[in-house]
C-alpha cells in the first residue's frame, strides 16, 4: 500500500523555519515562559527544584482534575494526558479499529484522523460542512455516509480549517447518527475556549453520548504548542485500552510540561490565557476582514465563528498548493493550501498575530497576486 503523507504538517516542515511570516499556525502567537510563569515565585522554585524525572505515564493527578473540570459529567478516570492531540487522535485509531471497519471523516478538515486511518487501510468516507451555506453541516450527507460498517465518526469542533462551530441541532444529528449504527464519535475539540463570536465556550460531546472521546490540547486557545501536552476524555474502560497504547508510543508526557500545563489549567491563570487568546483573535481579524475585502472579486469567504484561522476561496486560475509554494519563495509568506484540507481554490490563512505582522503579510501577499491577476 502506498504510503499517504501528511501534506499540512509536510509542508510545515519544509516551510515554516524558512519563512519571514508563518501564517499557517492556527493558534494564536505563543506565549513566553516569563509571560505564562509570571510573579508566581512558588511555582518558579517547584519548577527549579523539579526533578528531570517521568511523570504519572497517564498524566499527573492535578493536571487531569483540571482536564476533567473542563468537561460535564468527567472525573480524574475519564482521562488520560498524552503528548499532544496528535498522539490522542493515533491511538485512538490503534485502539478502536478493526477489520472492516469504516470511518466517517467531517470534510474539510485536519486530515491526521483521515490520513491515520487511509495508510492502515481503512476506508474513509467524508461528510460535509456546506460551502455555500456558511459552512453548516450537510445532515443528508452525513446519514448517507454513516452504515453499519462506521466504527468511527471523526470531526474536529470547532472546525479547522473553517472556524465553524457546530450548533446543538448538528450536534445532535451526529450523536443520532452515531447511536443508529453503534459508532464512537472522535471530536477533536482543540479550539474550544478560542470562539470569536461568543463568550460562553462551545459545547463538548462529552456527556452527549455514551462512546465519545473528546480531544484536547494546550496548543490553541492557550499559546502553548511547544508543551506538546494533550489529552483523551472518555469512559473509564476506554481510556484504559487507550492508556495501553499510549504505553508503546510514547510512554508519557513530559514532567516540566505536565507541571505547567497544570499551572495554565489552574482557573485563574487559565482565565488570562483564554482572555489572551481572545485578544490576539478579536484584534486580528478585522485586520483580515479589511484586506480580504478590498480585494475586489478576488476572494469569498464566510467569517469563523472560532479559531484564529479564516478558510478563503480565492478566485485565481491556479492550484492551491503552487499558489502557496509561489507565496513562499516570492513573499517569503507562508499559507495553507486548501489542497491539505481536501479543497483545491482555497488558502487557509491565519490572523492570531500583531497588527505590524499581519500589515506586512497581507501586502506582500497582494504584490504576489496582483501579478498573477495581470498574467491571467
Amino acid at each position: 500500500m502506498k504510503f499517504i503523507p501528511f501534506d499540512l504538517e509536510h509542508s510545515q516542515s519544509i516551510w515554516e523555519q524558512k519563512v519571514e511570516f508563518n501564517l499557517t499556525e492556527s493558534g494564536v502567537h505563543p506565549i513566553t515562559l516569563n509571560e505564562l510563569i509570571g510573579d508566581d515565585q512558588d511555582l518558579l522554585d517547584k519548577l527549579l527544584r523539579l526533578e528531570i524525572n517521568y511523570p504519572h505515564v497517564n498524566g499527573i493527578p492535578r493536571l487531569r482534575e483540571l482536564i476533567a473540570s473542563l468537561y460535564a459529567g468527567a472525573a480524574i478516570e475519564n482521562v488520560l494526558v498524552t503528548v499532544g492531540a496528535a498522539e490522542a487522535n493515533q491511538i485512538i485509531m490503534q485502539t478502536l479499529l478493526e477489520d472492516g471497519d469504516e470511518i466517517a471523516s467531517l470534510s474539510p478538515t485536519y486530515k491526521q484522523v483521515w490520513g491515520v486511518a487511509a495508510n492502515a487501510g481503512y476506508s474513509v468516507r467524508p461528510f460535509c460542512l456546506d460551502p455555500d451555506k456558511g459552512w453548516a453541516l450537510d445532515i443528508e450527507d452525513l446519514n448517507r455516509q454513516v452504515n453499519d460498517s462506521t466504527k468511527i465518526i471523526a470531526l474536529v469542533n470547532p472546525n479547522n480549517p473553517t472556524g465553524h462551530i457546530l450548533n446543538d441541532e448538528e450536534m445532535d444529528e451526529i450523536v443520532m447518527a452515531a447511536d443508529r449504527v453503534g459508532a464512537w464519535i472522535l471530536s477533536d475539540e482543540v479550539y474550544r475556549g478560542a470562539e470569536r463570536e461568543q463568550e460562553e465556550e462551545s459545547c463538548s460531546f462529552f456527556s452527549k453520548y455514551d462512546k465519545v472521546l473528546a480531544v484536547g490540547s494546550m496548543s490553541k486557545a492557550y499559546g502553548l504548542p511547544g508543551l506538546r501536552v494533550g489529552w483523551i476524555v472518555g469512559p473509564s474502560a476506554t481510556i484504559e485500552e487507550l492508556w495501553r497504547r499510549h504505553e508503546y508510543t510514547a510512554i508519557s508526557a513530559g514532567m516540566i510540561s505536565n507541571h505547567l500545563a497544570a499551572h495554565a489549567l489552574s482557573p485563574e491563570v487559565r482565565i488570562r490565557l483564554r482572555t489572551r487568546a481572545r485578544n490576539y483573535i478579536s484584534s486580528g481579524y478585522p485586520v483580515l476582514k479589511q484586506w480580504l475585502d478590498c480585494q475586489t472579486g478576488l476572494f469569498s469567504y464566510t467569517p469563523p465563528q472560532a479559531s484564529a484561522v479564516t478558510f478563503i476561496r480565492y478566485h485565481l486560475d491556479i492550484n492551491s498548493t503552487v499558489l502557496m509554494e509561489k507565496l513562499c519563495q516570492e513573499a517569503s509568506v507562508f499559507v495553507a493550501a486548501g489542497d491539505a484540507f481536501g479543497m483545491d481554490q482555497h488558502i487557509r490563512i491565519a490572523f492570531g498575530q500583531e497588527k505590524s505582522v499581519l500589515d506586512e503579510a497581507f501586502s506582500r501577499i497582494q504584490r504576489v497576486l496582483e501579478n498573477l491577476r495581470k498574467l491571467s
